[in-house]
């Protein structure tokens, strides 16, 4: 297994504070497998520029001729982070044994990569690196986090708790997870389905090396809810639920507000019917919201439009190349 060809994808957008210092790090961690034997001396570290408006790609043309184990991958437009990591794992999925995706920010710890390469060495197909704790977040996201995956797991998707896009992949594991197409991937709910050994190793997430977090609160509701729209129907079974319970207690209000009015109670049914079109309207406006979610996926699908351009591809030549010779 020395002969592991390893490629490690990074998406990057707008990054060019960290990246000069995360790209040393993954440099020394990748020359040092090499050395060892442990890693093919071809295996490369794949920047996926995701439409980056700053200086992100003349960094990674910087790197690249700097040392031969930098290539780039660059985005016409932003595409998003989750279409990012698919773009570099279908580009190395052709010449890698094994690939690792990991962000730039430094805050998963790169240093567990060989630990990974040796799990996968051993036979397993899935290495899913995964937080041993929350420190560093706030109480706000630590807390929103855990409900987070509370919800995920009644809804009955299959997840890893605590455990980002921070994985290694081996070449079968990977070929079958691209033959997932969902135009909007939610791979940290697809990677477990796709089933084949997998193992777990802990880390301590370190704080941003530099730069702005690129999920912010908006960002990350927005990610929680296509991960429970793109892999969970409960939601409209729940509506069904809510409407014969919403039924139910209108009924019941209906019939007290009639005893009440045969009894000398009341001199009109109004109460009770303002009460019943107040629930009934609130209910269907939340219905039509989480129906009009699913079919407005179900209309992105349906467009079968691409889920990614890329405008400049620095890897495959630089593999061709190295096969040549």
């Amino acid at each position: 297994m020395a002969n592991t060809r390893l490629t490690i994808v990074v998406p990057c957008y707008n990054e060019e504070e960290v990246l000069p210092k995360s790209s040393v790090v993954l440099s020394d961690i990748l020359h040092e497998m090499m050395d060892k034997g442990q890693i093919a001396t071809d295996s490369q570290i794949l920047f996926v520029d995701d439409g980056s408006k700053d200086r992100t790609w003349k960094i990674i043309r910087e790197l690249e001729e700097k040392d031969h184990c930098f290539s780039g991958l660059r985005f016409s437009r932003n595409f998003g982070h989750q279409n990012a990591l698919v773009a570099g794992m279908t580009t190395a999925y052709k010449y890698s044994d094994a690939v690792i995706t990991i962000d730039s920010d430094l805050q998963d710890d790169p240093h567990l990569i060989p630990e990974m390469v040796a799990k996968y060495q051993e036979g397993y197909d899935v290495v899913f690196a995964v937080r041993n704790d929350r420190s560093t977040d706030s109480a706000f996201k630590r807390n929103t986090a855990e409900l987070f995956y509370k919800i995920m797991g009644k809804l009955g998707v299959d997840m890893v708790p605590d455990h980002a896009d921070y994985r290694l992949l081996s070449h079968r594991a990977l070929g079958e997870l691209l033959k997932f197409s969902e135009h909007d991937p939610f791979l940290r709910g697809l990677v477990p389905q796709v089933g084949f050994p997998a193992t777990k190793l802990y880390y301590k997430r370190a704080p941003r090396a530099a730069g702005e977090s690129k999920y912010p609160l908006k960002k990350m509701v927005k990610f929680a809810l296509d991960g429970i729209t793109s892999n969970s129907v409960t939601p409209l079974k729940a509506l069904a639920v809510v409407g014969a319970g919403v039924t139910a207690i209108g009924g019941i209000i209906g019939i007290v507000d009639l005893i009440k009015l045969c009894l000398g109670f009341n001199e009109t049914l109004l109460n009770g019917v303002m009460v019943s079109l107040w629930i009934l309207g609130g209910i269907n406006l939340m219905g039509l919201g989480v129906v009009g979610t699913y079919v407005g996926k179900v209309f992105t699908e349906s467009k079968n439009r691409p889920r990614y351009i890329i405008q400049e591809d620095d890897y495959t030549p630089q593999f061709n190349q190295n096969n040549k010779n």
